[in-house]
């Protein structure tokens, strides 16, 4: 058998391997739109989840999602982007920096569970800010700091020497440079990087489980007391997210149409992380093409 055959073989097998990796990712997602797409309305979007009684929906869990989002992402990216920045621009090639890096590649691979116990010990209980959305965040930091980390790390690196070399030309310190030529190079990646993180925090449960809770009490939208734990703005209050919820129905769920709530749930969340994926894409092709066409 010459060389070319072997050649086609393989990439046929590759080829092969590759499409049934897309179909079963496309029926189980299909399969998961198919059943919750029809319980989905304005109603169940905007409504609160009833414990016993059916016509429950999934509004206070969808609120608490995207607000510990936000919150996480206000604690982990600027711990990221400084990790990222001195990693790229400063850190020499020394034992501490094989360390750090060696603390972030053993960070990215521990199971987000064995993550949750760690900050239900540590910030639930040691801290004892109990069970609360600033705990759910700290827990979430620390899952999520070693991919940004590396994703902006690595961004930064793919920025050529040369434009590093033209700001230092131009009489700019090592700090400017890095402020005003390497991030705005790298902002396409950096965004991008931000936006998929930020798909893995939502749909993320179990670090939840043991630190933001698996309650959602009522919420006072007209109380913007941060200290007040009916503020939906509050960090000290339980907040159970849409993914936990989906898990906690599946479990020990009561309501009566609880597999219509749970299929419906399913479906938002995976809309949700689609579009986290797509934006990132759609946006940082957009801002790679406007940087490189100015």
């Amino acid at each position: 058998m010459n060389a070319k055959r072997v050649d086609k073989i393989a990439t046929g097998i590759l080829y092969a391997i590759s499409g049934v990796i897309v179909l079963i990712l496309a029926a189980m997602l299909l399969y998961i739109l198919f059943r919750g797409l029809p319980h989905v309305s304005w109603k169940f979007l905007t409504s609160p989840s009833k414990a016993y009684q059916a016509g429950g929906g999934i509004g206070i869990q969808l609120f608490n999602s995207l607000y510990l989002l936000i919150v996480t992402l206000i604690i982990s990216f600027p711990l990221s982007l400084g990790a990222g920045i001195y990693l790229s621009e400063y850190a020499k090639k020394n034992w501490l920096t094989d360390l750090i890096r060696t603390a972030i590649e053993i960070l990215s691979s521990l199971p987000s569970v064995v993550v949750g116990l760690f900050g239900f010990l540590v910030f639930v209980i040691q801290f004892q800010y109990g069970f609360s959305i600033l705990s759910g965040a700290l827990a979430l930091t620390l899952f999520n700091l070693p991919l940004l980390t590396r994703n902006i790390e690595e961004s930064l690196r793919s920025v050529h020497f040369t434009q590093r070399e033209a700001g230092l030309a131009l009489g700019l310190s090592r700090w400017e440079t890095v402020v005003h030529v390497v991030l705005p190079e790298a902002s396409p990646g950096i965004l991008t990087g931000l936006i998929l993180s930020s798909g893995r925090i939502f749909g993320e449960a179990a670090a939840l489980i043991y630190t933001a809770g698996q309650s959602a009490p009522a919420l006072d939208f007209t109380n913007w007391n941060p200290l007040s734990v009916s503020s939906p703005i509050s960090i000290f209050r339980q907040a159970e997210t849409l993914a936990v919820h989906i898990w906690k129905i599946n479990s020990e769920g009561t309501m009566p149409d609880g597999a219509s709530v749970s299929a419906g749930a399913s479906a938002v969340l995976i809309i949700a992380v689609l579009l986290f994926n797509f934006g990132a894409r759609a946006l940082g092709k957009r801002l790679h093409k406007k940087m490189t066409s100015a």
